[in-house]
């Protein structure tokens, strides 16, 4: 019994220093950076630095028809999507009253025009016997001032009746431009009233191989964009499919909202299979530095801090963990060691911390940034070279696939 016992606690006490020291391994080999931490590769490569923005498409030209005189309409000569020519008819306005009114002032103008045929008679007639003695000058030159006010009567008359002409005229809407309609506001038999602001009755895009669109940028991106410069963009209708277009004009009207300043940018488009409509909604891209054959680090790398680091402190690091969330640094202000970077004079960069893997070991190395595109970001100065295995965050367990939860190992 007491040799059994014996042997019962040498098994135990040799179970016990395999289950410690196979727990010691356990706990050495994850501590190992390897284990904790995922790693990407420092690398070489290009690099395009863009600044985006939504943005509306909109014709060139698009007319607002309105109307000069109000009625109800009466007929419709053009629908949504027909193409019209300059001076088409595109409906009409009821005009009984309009011709009603046009028809008073040709009786008011044959009225006024029969009164100035009086007037003539008689200013001829008081000359007449103004020469015999038989009138008195005063009764001449009251018939000249009839005369002058029937030709007055007769001007005003015949200009009332111009107007009323010009209105019944108006009756008929016509298109002023050769284009497509892509908007009708009314129907048959809908009321429209001519007011100090006109009613809009139609929109004709007068051509829609041409479009443009109007997009707005923060200040910080404005001062990258110049005219000419080339733009990407692609709408929801085609989300597979890139579109082309440039920089027409940068507007100098600012727009303040909530502090943030930001400036209308106007870019033409070519649209010539016309699949491009109005009122489509444009992710614009528009690319503002370009980097050929640079070091490359990731952003994650710039914003990794190990677990047992402290809170960075120093400026550097600020701005190292401002950069690699994606904070754009702007060409204008990128310093580089070769010699290659735009602009001119030497002008300082962001810097930034990345941690190295060393002999399973992290290494902190301070690097200087310059442009990014929101995924990685170019190394202008520092230790790091290409191939260099960066830590980007820590490591995740492993996953059941069965109960689709990290799978925890229970030690002795």
């Amino acid at each position: 019994m007491n040799r059994t016992l014996k042997y019962t606690l040498i098994a135990l006490s040799a179970l016990g220093l395999l289950g410690a020291g196979y727990y010691a391994l356990v706990q050495k080999e994850a501590a190992r950076p390897e284990k904790r931490y995922r790693f990407q590769a420092a690398e070489q490569g290009d690099l395009t630095q863009a600044v985006s923005a939504n943005g509306t498409l909109n014709p060139v030209v698009l007319v607002s028809v309105g109307t000069q005189v109000s009625g109800t309409v009466r007929k419709l000569y053009v629908d949504f999507n027909a193409q019209v020519k300059a001076g088409q008819p595109l409906l009409e306005i009821d005009q009984s009253l309009l011709a009603a009114q046009a028809r008073q002032s040709e009786a008011s103008l044959k009225s006024a025009e029969a009164a100035l045929d009086l007037a003539v008679a008689n200013e001829q007639r008081m000359k007449s016997l103004l020469a015999q003695e038989y009138v008195s000058r005063q009764d001449y030159d009251a018939a000249r001032q009839a005369l002058k006010s029937a030709q007055a009567g007769v001007a005003q008359a015949r200009a009332l009746r111009d107007k009323d002409g010009v209105n019944l005229g108006n009756t008929v809407i016509r298109s002023p431009v050769s284009g497509v309609v892509v908007d009708r506001q009314v129907d048959i038999g809908q009321t429209v009233a001519a007011s100090f602001q006109t009613p809009t009755l139609f929109k004709i895009a007068q051509d829609l191989t041409q479009m443009q669109i109007y997009t707005t940028f923060a200040e910080a991106d404005i001062g990258s964009i110049r005219v000419d410069q080339p733009v990407r963009f692609n709408v929801d209708a085609f989300p597979n499919r890139n579109f082309r277009g440039k920089v027409k004009q940068i507007r100098l009207n600012p727009t303040t909202q909530q502090n943030v300043v930001t400036y209308n940018v106007v870019v033409a488009v070519d649209n010539p299979e016309q699949i491009l409509l109005p009122g489509m909604t444009a992710y614009v891209s528009i690319a503002v530095a370009h980097r050929k054959d640079v070091l490359l680090a990731p952003n994650a790398a710039l914003r990794f801090r190990p677990v047992d680091a402290a809170k960075p402190a120093e400026k550097g690091e600020a701005n190292a963990t401002k950069a690699g969330a994606g904070a754009r640094v702007s060409p204008q202000n990128t310093a580089r060691k070769d010699g290659k970077g735009e602009g001119k004079g030497q002008r300082d960069s962001a810097s930034g911390t990345v941690h190295v893997l060393v002999e399973d070991n992290l290494k902190p190395i301070a690097v200087q940034l310059g442009i990014s595109d929101g995924r990685s970001t170019e190394i202008v100065g520092g230790e790091l070279k290409a191939g260099d295995r960066l830590a980007v965050g820590e490591a995740l367990p492993p996953v059941d696939n069965k109960a689709g939860s990290p799978v925890r190992m229970r030690l002795f």
